[in-house]
């Protein structure tokens, strides 16, 4: 019975923010949507930079220690 309870609490989290998601429909065109709507973007620019440059600096830390380790 637990187990069941715990596949069920999974699968809802998975699937309800599915149907929780606050973003209007494509057709309805009072709310940004229908046929002359223009899609908007999700600017990834910064974060982008933000996550390669902690990917870098995480990489460079690996190397520093794996050459220290091999000189001691």
């Amino acid at each position: 019975m637990k187990k069941a309870i715990q596949i069920l609490a999974i699968a809802l989290i998975v699937t309800l923010p599915m149907f929780l998601a606050a973003q209007p429909q494509p057709w309805d065109p009072g709310v940004g949507g229908g046929e002359g709507a223009n899609p908007v973007g999700a600017p990834i620019g910064g974060g982008l930079l933000i996550m390669l440059s902690l990917a870098i600096g995480y990489g460079a830390k690996k190397i520093y220690n794996a050459r220290k380790k091999v000189l001691d």
